[in-house]
Parts: C-alpha cells; sequence; structure tokens
C-alpha cells in the first residue's frame, strides 16, 4: 500500500479540485508521489474536458485593463460568478498583457509555467466541471477608453467595449464606448465592410424588391437606399448617436474633437 496520509489527500484535492476517492485513487495509482498524481488526475481531467466540448458556453465575462479586453465563456452563470473562475480570467488577463499576442488563437498558444495557456484552461474547466473557452482577447496601444456592462447585478461584466483613440477627452470617449456597447456596431467605416457583404445586401435588396413588385425604374434607388440602412445599422460613425438620435456618431466624435483609429466589442455568448 503506498505511504500517503489524509493531509496529503486533502492537499491534492485543494489542488486539483478532484474528490476524495479520485485523489486517494491517484495517489494511489502513483504510489503516494503528488506531482505524479497530478498527472493523472490532468489527465482524466482532459478526458473529461472532451465529453464537454458539445456543450454551450452561453455564460461568462468580460474582463478588461490597461487598455486589453478578455473574454471567458462558461455554461452557466453560477460558474459565471464563482470566486475562481473570475480569478482564471484575471490571470489570462494578465498572461496576455506580459506576452501581447496578437488575439486568442495566439494566447492559447503562450507558455505559461511549463504548459500553453491552452492546456491552463483545460487545467481548470476539468477542476470546475464546466466547459471553459477563452473566445477573445485584444491589447489596444495609446489612448484607449473602456465600457463594461453587466446583464444582472448579481453577474459580472457580459459586455465589454474599447475605444482607441486620439485627441478629445476621456469623456467623450467613454461615452462612445457606451454606445457602441448598446448599438452594437461591426465596423468603423464603410470602407471596413468586406465587399462580399456589401454585395449580399445588395444582392438581398434586389430580389426583395422585385418580390414585392416594385417598379424596374425603382429598383436601383431602392437597392442604394437598403445597402445604405444596413452601413446606418452596422457602420460606427454612420449610426444615429444612442444619446442624440438626430445625429449621427460621427457628427458627435467629430464636435468633440475626438479621432476614433479603432474599437472592440466582445459580448458572452455572441459572435
Amino acid at each position: 500500500m503506498p505511504a500517503f496520509t489524509a493531509a496529503d489527500v486533502k492537499r491534492l484535492r485543494d489542488a486539483t479540485g478532484a474528490g476524495m476517492m479520485d485523489a486517494k485513487k491517484a495517489l494511489t495509482e502513483a504510489d503516494g508521489e503528488y506531482d505524479k498524481a497530478i498527472e493523472l488526475l490532468r489527465v482524466k481531467g482532459a478526458k473529461d474536458v472532451g465529453k464537454r466540448l458539445e456543450r454551450s458556453t452561453t455564460n461568462g465575462i468580460v474582463v478588461s485593463r490597461d487598455g486589453a479586453l478578455l473574454e471567458l465563456d462558461c455554461e452557466t452563470d453560477f460558474v459565471a460568478k464563482n470566486a475562481d473562475f473570475m480569478k482564471l480570467a484575471e490571470r489570462l488577463l494578465e498572461i496576455g498583457l506580459q506576452s501581447t499576442p496578437a488575439d486568442a488563437a495566439a494566447l492559447l498558444a503562450t507558455e505559461v509555467d511549463g504548459q500553453t495557456v491552452e492546456k491552463l484552461v483545460e487545467g481548470e474547466s476539468a477542476r470546475i466541471g464546466e466547459k471553459l473557452v477563452l473566445s477573445r482577447f485584444v491589447a489596444f496601444d495609446g489612448s484607449t477608453a473602456v465600457y463594461l456592462h453587466k446583464r444582472a447585478t448579481d453577474l459580472p461584466p457580459a459586455i465589454g467595449v474599447a475605444v482607441q483613440y486620439s485627441g478629445g477627452s476621456e469623456d467623450a470617449a467613454r461615452s462612445l464606448a457606451m454606445h457602441i456597447a448598446a448599438a452594437r456596431p461591426r465596423y468603423l467605416t464603410r470602407e471596413e465592410v468586406p465587399a462580399e457583404a456589401v454585395e449580399t445586401e445588395r444582392r438581398v435588396a434586389e430580389q426583395t424588391a422585385k418580390e414585392e413588385g416594385k417598379p424596374e425604374q425603382a429598383i436601383t434607388k431602392i437597392v442604394e437606399g437598403r445597402v445604405n440602412a444596413y452601413y446606418k445599422d452596422f457602420v460606427l460613425l454612420e449610426q444615429p448617436s444612442i444619446t442624440e438620435p438626430k445625429r449621427t456618431v460621427k457628427q458627435i466624435v467629430d464636435e468633440a474633437g475626438l479621432t476614433v483609429e479603432r474599437f472592440a466589442r466582445f459580448e458572452v455568448g455572441q459572435a
């Protein structure tokens, strides 16, 4: 019988979140060696993570610091407000700030404490008992305003916006970030809209107009109107201001002397 004590079992459980019987079994298989027992539990945990791959991660948290945003998703709101889950999000954000990866995929590939961030997340997923997904990460430089929004007072922020800007004031930039949180723009200017997206809108608008029986001579104008409506929906500078609907965002930021360089908007559970 391998030599280990109840204190060894407790230490292993505290470190891994494993059940008592799983911890005892791991120590037995590892001949009482603590590090080997952890490895055995991690292997078991990795298998458990695989079983959770099809689960939906529609809850989670968006955290921010020093111009960076990170979204970490989970399955339930119970885990979303769990202290360990929130600490993990903050730790991942710190790793991102130190290593400055280009995106979430690069952050997942980053090495930390002898393992990749992806393996770190998998280990925490096994310990917590839910599928966890590091969905998005971005880090801006220069002047950046951030706004975090909670969907409910007892839950962590589920929407995060970062705006990199020059000129104007921090208050004006933060007000813009609040607009972005509510209005959900996808692009800064119409030049950023992919050509295929515009062509799709044109095609749909033309077909819709024909099916509605619109006169042939009016279709071109109708199509342009609907494409412009698409820009107003999804291009930030062309959107009506949330606070002053009769004015565009461009009019508001120009008046404030604010130049918007780029922005990011993360919302838990949304693509």
